[in-house]
Order: C-alpha cells, then sequence, then structure tokens
C-alpha cells in the first residue's frame, strides 16, 4: 500500500517518474513520454526550463521567505510586472500559493467591496479545493446554466423577452465570477454573446467582474489571458498553474476600481508564504521568458496544429467524437462523454504508447494542454499515434 494519499478519481498509472526535462518525463528504467498534460497544466514553459531553475538558484541564496512584517523588492517589482500584463496600472497584487487559494482571495475581496448576497457564475465553472468558491451554496451564490444559451437562435441582445434571462437576480449580484473555458476540466467555452451582456448588467449594477485563470491563463489559451477572448474588462483576477511553472505560486490582482474601492481596509486573510520573494522571483522569471521568446504567439501557432489535428481526426471518426478547444487546451469527448469506458481504454494505451494526457474522471473526455514549448513533431506524432489508438479502442 503507498503512503500516499491520493488523487480521488484518478488512477496512479506511472508510479515511477523519475526525472523530467522539456516537455518530457522519464520512468525510473529510462522510458520517456511526452507531457502533454504539462503536469497538470503547471510547466507552461516545459519541465526544468534552465531560467526558472536559475532564478530559483539564485533568489534561494539571496532570501526565499520574509514574513508578516517584511517586505522585499522582487515582490513589488513582479507585482507591477503583473498587473501591467492586465493594463492594471495603479492597481494592486497579492501573492499566495495555490490556485484555489487566489480565488477565494478574490471572492473574500469581493464580499468586502459590494454589499450584496449573492456571486454569479456558470453552474459547470470549477474554482478550487476549499472555501466559499469551492461549497457555492445557494445562499452565497447564483448559478446559471449557460448550456441551452449555446444554440440560441435570438441574433439581438439578451433581454426581458428571454425566461432564462429574467430568472437571473441581477439586484442580489455583487459580481460575477467567470472561467473563460476550462468548464470544470471539460472545455467549453460558454458564447461570447451572453458574457458579454451579462459582463454589461453586472457592471452596469455596480458590481464587479472576477476571473479565474488558474488553468486558462499565462498564454493557455492563444493569448495571456482566457477573458481576453471576451472583450471584458475584469476587476479582480486569481492566476496560478502555469505561473509558477510548477513552483508552487499563485497571485490574485486588482484593478485600478477595485483597489479604489478597496482603499485602505483590511483583508482578513493572512498565510505564512504570502508575497514570498521567490514565488515573486520565479513568476517574474516566466513572466519574462514568455515575452522574450515570443512564447504566446508560438503556443497559438502549436495550438493551431493541435487543434485542427484533432478535428481532422474527428471528422474521421465512426463514434461521433468531438473536439472543443481554444489555444493549446483541448478537450476531446469519445463518442459522448458518458462513454468514460472507452475514454479510459484510450487513456491507458496513449500512456502504453508514450504521450500522457488527462481523463476527466467519470467523463468520457480527454484533454490535452502541452507546455507553449512544444515542439511541433511532437504533436504531429501525439495526432499519428491518437488515431492509430482510435482505431483499435
Amino acid at each position: 500500500m503507498s503512503r500516499l494519499l491520493w488523487y480521488p478519481g484518478h488512477e496512479l498509472i506511472l508510479a515511477d517518474i523519475v526525472r523530467a526535462q522539456g516537455c518530457y518525463l522519464y520512468d525510473a528504467a529510462g522510458k520517456r513520454y511526452v507531457d502533454l498534460e504539462s503536469g497538470v497544466w503547471c510547466a507552461s514553459l516545459g519541465h526544468a526550463h534552465p531560467r526558472i531553475i536559475r532564478a530559483i538558484e539564485e533568489q534561494q541564496r539571496a532570501v526565499a521567505h520574509t514574513g508578516f512584517n517584511f517586505g522585499s523588492p522582487v515582490a513589488e517589482e513582479t507585482g507591477g510586472e503583473l498587473l501591467a500584463l492586465h493594463g492594471f496600472e495603479g492597481g494592486r497584487c497579492v501573492f499566495l500559493c495555490s490556485g484555489s487559494e487566489a480565488v477565494e482571495y478574490g471572492v473574500r475581496v469581493a464580499r468586502m467591496l459590494i454589499d450584496r448576497p449573492l456571486l454569479m457564475t456558470m453552474a459547470d465553472s470549477y474554482f478550487g479545493a476549499y472555501g466559499s468558491a469551492w461549497g457555492r451554496s445557494e445562499e452565497e451564490w447564483f448559478s446559471f446554466d449557460w448550456f441551452p444559451c449555446a444554440s440560441c437562435p435570438h441574433e439581438g441582445e439578451c433581454d426581458e423577452g428571454c425566461e432564462r434571462w429574467r430568472s437571473i437576480p441581477f439586484e442580489r449580484i455583487s459580481g460575477f465570477l467567470f472561467e473563460p473555458g476550462s468548464s470544470s476540466g471539460l472545455v467549453r467555452f460558454p458564447p461570447e454573446k451572453l458574457i458579454r451582456n451579462i459582463y454589461r448588467a453586472v457592471r452596469g449594477g455596480g458590481g464587479l467582474i472576477l476571473v479565474n485563470e488558474v488553468t486558462t491563463g499565462i498564454g493557455r489559451t492563444g493569448r495571456w489571458f482566457g477573458y481576453q477572448h471576451y472583450d471584458i474588462e475584469p476587476d479582480i483576477v486569481a492566476m496560478g498553474k502555469g505561473l509558477g511553472n510548477g513552483y508552487p505560486v499563485s497571485a490574485t490582482v486588482f484593478s485600478p476600481r477595485a483597489s479604489e474601492l478597496l482603499g485602505d481596509r483590511e483583508i482578513k486573510y493572512a498565510q505564512s508564504h504570502q508575497n514570498d520573494p521567490l514565488g515573486a522571483a520565479v513568476a517574474r522569471e516566466v513572466i519574462r521568458t514568455i515575452k522574450e521568446e515570443g512564447l504566446i504567439e508560438r503556443g497559438a501557432r502549436m495550438g493551431e496544429v493541435l487543434i485542427e489535428g484533432l478535428r481532422s481526426l474527428a471528422a474521421r471518426s465512426a463514434a461521433g467524437d468531438q473536439v472543443r478547444g481554444r489555444g493549446l487546451m483541448a478537450g476531446v469527448s469519445l463518442g459522448g462523454e458518458a462513454d468514460s469506458a472507452r475514454a479510459v481504454r484510450v487513456h491507458r494505451a496513449l500512456i502504453e504508447r508514450g504521450f500522457v494526457v488527462c481523463l476527466r474522471p467519470g467523463a468520457g473526455v480527454l484533454r490535452i494542454d502541452p507546455p507553449l514549448t512544444v515542439a511541433r513533431e511532437d504533436i504531429e506524432g501525439f495526432l499519428g499515434t491518437f488515431e492509430d489508438v482510435l482505431r483499435n479502442a
């Protein structure tokens, strides 16, 4: 029996991964696997990136951890660079450890700023492992089922003529927390028209716009952030995963508007690694590496190769396979999301053939999220292997 408690719903298939480099994992026998999951979507630059290793070593030698009464120039500087990515000059930032924590921090601040009982979100969203955003009680949250809106025949804007739109209690909503595409790992994208209308209604009523970019941020969707595909301007953004390239750092940023509303009020939240210089130094190097190596643009190009290849495979499939994707974030529904048995077979076969993808527990969906540095030949090698595996699944 293992000494470790494992992830719920996920089978332990490879128990002896001993090394990682770039887009590859290696087991104890030396077998190489192409990591098309980016280490649960975290290794945005690939594993063991030399610039990130160097940044960790240098900051560790200087100062890794400060505390409640001490600051560091590197955290202040990185905060400025992160705010600038959102156009939030004049805003504020906090560095934390996990995406769940970053989302929950933003939720707590939003509830401080707007005195209304409900935060709105989409019913299929996932926001973390604990807290209000995880529990989503009816007393605190309004969850909207947007799936019927995906096939809305109405060409105009959302208005009171729509029964579903009338069901949204905007007068009780303090903010809208948006997850722009992950959909609890199933890779779905709410319609742009719906999101823009919710955005205008919440903003028009004085509410806040929060975005969970833990999975969709840092270049994953072909742009710096997933919300940029929707032409909206958020007030609070939570980031994690790819921000640290495998190091556990997250951040919550606040726009000038949110910062002005907050003023000098104290946020009742503190933890031991808040605004640590080591995490900030890693985030800074990730941001600079992406900029200097043109990885947003490169990721968008490789995303086209991946998604077009997957759609070509799906078009040749007799099983009704479907592909959803944006940038280097793709989900493949194998013959309907209820067919989890086929997805399990395909998932295991791909790993045996040397390709690591993510299987969503209990759903017939495989998720593919390679690092922004993935080589075209690795994508094409995967597509060829995937087609062969599907033929025999």
